[in-house]
C-alpha cells in the first residue's frame, strides 16, 4: 500500500510526522476481481490447426550412425577387429560386425551358428533382444525326451513313480467357452498441453513425409473407385462388425471430431525411424485407430516404394484387389512399427493386431491391442497378418 511523504519544514511538522497516529494514507487502489474457480473450457486445437505451425521433423543423417568409409583392411576402421569367441582375426569374411556395437563375431563361434550373412542389419546377443542359447544336461535331455540308458545292455533305469506323474497329462475337458469380448474405447489425455505435445509430434512427422492429416479412407480419381471396395468381393467372406462395437467406433469418431485422440507420440529412432509409443496406459482390446490412407488397386502398386501399404480386400480376381497407401494422406497408424517374422522373440514384441471388419458393406482395417500397453512402450502389429508376402526379416 503506497503513503505519501512530504519534507517537514519546522520541528512540530517533523513531530507531528513521526507520530504515527498522524501519518497520511492515500486510498488503495480497487482491487481486480478474483478469476472465477469454474474458467470456461479450454477450446482444444484440431490436428489441422497444429500441423500449420509445425515445422517438419529433421532429416536423420545416416553418416553419424555408420560412419564414413567402412572398411576391413590394416589401413581402415575395423582393421584390427577381432572375435569376441576365439580373440583371432582371421577369416575375415565369416566376421560378423554389430550394427550397434561394432564388435566381432566369426559366424562359426556364434551358438547358434550362423550359415550365412545376414541379410540388412544384424545385432549381437548383448545389443538385441534374444536370449542366449540354453544349455541342458545329457541327463536332462534324457529326462525330456524320456530315453531310458540301458546299464551293460541289459538292465534299464526305471523311472520314479513322481518322475512319471510329473509329465502324466491332466484329464480335461476339450470344449471350451469362449467369452464374448468388446472393443474398448480410447482414452485420451486429460491435461491440454500433453494432449497438444502429443498431436505435435504426429503432426511434425506428418509433415516431414508431405502427408496431410486424414482419419478416413479417401477416395482419389484414377484410383479405385468407392463401388470396388465391398465386402461381398473378399474371398470367404469378412467377418461383419458387431453392432456394440461399431457403437464403439462411432464413440471414438465423435472423441477424434472433438479434439481428443489416443495417448500415442510420434518419436524417431535413428534404427527404425518413425515410431509410436504410448504416453500414457492402454488396456487390452481398445480400439487405437483406422487404418487410413488412399485406396487403390493392388495391380498398381506392385512396384511402390512405399514401406506400409495395408491389404484392404482380397478378391478372387487379382485385378480388383485392393489396398491402404499412406503415402499422401493418413494418421498415426502409418507409424506403427511391424515386427519381423522371421525372429522367434518378434511375437513377444506384437502388442496390437491389424483386423479387417465388413462396416456398411465396406471393408475396414482396425487396430487393436492384444494386450495391456504400458507407458513408453512402443507399438508393434504383424505386417504379414494374411498374405505372409511382405519382407521382414530386416526388421529389428
Amino acid at each position: 500500500m503506497a503513503t505519501s511523504h512530504t519534507s517537514p519544514s519546522s520541528p512540530a511538522a517533523a513531530a507531528a510526522a513521526s507520530s504515527p497516529s498522524s501519518r497520511r494514507r492515500t486510498n488503495a487502489p480497487p482491487r481486480r476481481p478474483r478469476p472465477s474457480s469454474e474458467s470456461p473450457p479450454r477450446k482444444m486445437r484440431s490436428i489441422a490447426e497444429i500441423m500449420a505451425v509445425t515445422a517438419p521433423a529433421a532429416d536423420q543423417v545416416q553418416d553419424d550412425v555408420y560412419g564414413g568409409d567402412v572398411t576391413c583392411d590394416g589401413g581402415g576402421r575395423y582393421g584390427d577387429v577381432a572375435c569376441e569367441k576365439c580373440g583371432s582375426g582371421e577369416r575375415d569374411d565369416e566376421l560378423l560386425l554389430c550394427d550397434m556395437c561394432d564388435r566381432g563375431f566369426h559366424m562359426r563361434c556364434l551358438r547358434p551358428i550362423v550359415v550365412r550373412v545376414p541379410i540388412g542389419q544384424w545385432f549381437c546377443v548383448d545389443c538385441s533382444d534374444q536370449r542366449p542359447v540354453r544349455c541342458y544336461s545329457q541327463r536332462k535331455i534324457m529326462h525330456f525326451f524320456r530315453i531310458e540308458k540301458s546299464i551293460d545292455g541289459t538292465e534299464k533305469p526305471e523311472l520314479s513313480q513322481e518322475e512319471t506323474t510329473k509329465h502324466k497329462r491332466r484329464s480335461r475337458p476339450l470344449t471350451m467357452t469362449k467369452r464374448k469380448r468388446r472393443l474398448l474405447p480410447f482414452v485420451p489425455a486429460k491435461d491440454p498441453l500433453q494432449r497438444d505435445a502429443q498431436l505435435r509430434t504426429l503432426a511434425s512427422a506428418l509433415t516431414s513425409l508431405n502427408m496431410k492429416y486424414s482419419n478416413e479412407l479417401t477416395y482419389v480419381p484414377g484410383m479405385a473407385p468407392r463401388s470396388a471396395n465391398q465386402s461381398m468381393f473378399e474371398i470367404g467372406g469378412v467377418q461383419v462388425l458387431p453392432k456394440e462395437d461399431f457403437e464403439t467406433l462411432e464413440q471414438s469418431r465423435a472423441m477424434n471430431r472433438r479434439g481428443e485422440y489416443p495417448p500415442l507420440v510420434v518419436v524417431e529412432d535413428q534404427f527404425q525411424g518413425f515410431t509410436v509409443e504410448a504416453d500414457g496406459p492402454i488396456k487390452d482390446f481398445t480400439l487405437i485407430a483406422e487404418y487410413a490412407g488412399d485406396v487403390d488397386y493392388l495391380k498398381n502398386r506392385e512396384k511402390d516404394d512405399c514401406d506400409s501399404i495395408m491389404t484392404l480386400l482380397l478378391s478372387e480376381d487379382p485385378s480388383k484387389s485392393l489396398v491402404i497407401c499412406p503415402d499422401k494422406y493418413g494418421n498415426i497408424s502409418r507409424f506403427i512399427s511391424g515386427i519381423n517374422n522371421h525372429n522367434r522373440y518378434g511375437k513377444k514384441k506384437q502388442n496390437c493386431k491389424c483386423v479387417r471388419y465388413s462396416i456398411n458393406g465396406e471393408v475396414r482395417v482396425l487396430i487393436v491391442a492384444t494386450r495391456d500397453i504400458a507407458k513408453g512402450e512402443r507399438l508393434y502389429y504383424d505386417y504379414n497378418g494374411y498374405e505372409h508376402e511382405y519382407p521382414t526379416h530386416h526388421f529389428l
